[in-house]
């Protein structure tokens, strides 16, 4: 059997994408505040080329804003741009974890047990900021299982762009241990093969989530209702 290809390292501008993305989860950048191309060039040792293009990357994604000759900033989404986002992830999460469901073997489920246990731990310690983390790492060996490692990036992407709202609806609108509590029924669908519960259960945490989220973003001309229906039901 030949060796498995050796993993090409990340390029200038994905190391910039992901200092920038580290940076926004923990709050470096502040959403509105205007920063400077030069600053992070010179913070990450890297030419301003791969900066630009990072920022030209990320800006695809709404996660920034470009300002010519400028800088650049981050972008806190509102309700609308909150409810494209959720219907991007819905209709690549839902059926993900059904493929889940039915590709998962023994080290899968050992793997996904893991990081419900460090989620566990992380309720009882009250620590939201681990929770976030495994949280994501779970959605993450779900959609692995999908077989879709672009699915993966965009989803990451995804994420980022709405960390900052969706924190601040564990602070203020549901406890770690409910959200927590959501991702029980995905993973026991998950050990039974159960594909279609796999789907539905994953479906009910997203549209939880995303409420949340668009609610926290929504002005009084906003009907967060209506929002999810037409972008994503």
């Amino acid at each position: 059997m030949p060796a498995a290809p050796t993993p090409r390292p990340p390029s200038l501008t994905e190391r910039t994408i992901e200092a920038v993305r580290d940076g926004i989860r923990n709050g470096t950048f502040v959403p509105g505040e205007l920063y400077s191309v030069y600053q992070l060039a010179d913070r990450l040792a890297v030419s301003r080329s791969p900066v630009r293009e990072a920022l030209l990357r990320l800006a695809e994604t709404g996660m920034v804003t470009i300002e010519k000759n400028r800088g650049f900033r981050v972008v806190l989404p509102g309700a609308r741009e909150l409810a494209e986002i959720m219907a991007v992830r819905v209709a690549l999460e839902v059926p993900a974890a059904a493929h889940a469901a039915r590709r998962a073997g023994p080290q899968d489920r050992e793997a996904l047990e893991k990081e419900r246990e460090a989620m566990q731990q992380a309720v009882l310690d009250g620590d939201e900021g681990t929770f976030l983390l495994h949280d994501q790492h779970l959605h993450g060996l779900l959609l692995n299982l999908a077989g879709n490692s672009r699915t993966i990036r965009i989803i990451a992407n995804l994420r980022d762009a709405t960390r900052l709202v969706g924190m601040s609806t564990i602070r203020t609108s549901r406890s770690l241990e409910e959200v927590y509590a959501e991702h029980l029924p995905i993973l026991d669908a998950v050990e039974h093969s159960d594909a279609e519960a796999a789907a539905r259960a994953m479906h009910r945490h997203l549209e939880s989530t995303g409420k949340l989220l668009l609610r926290g973003a929504a002005t009084e001309n906003d009907d967060v209702d209506r929002l999810w229906e037409d972008y994503v039901d």
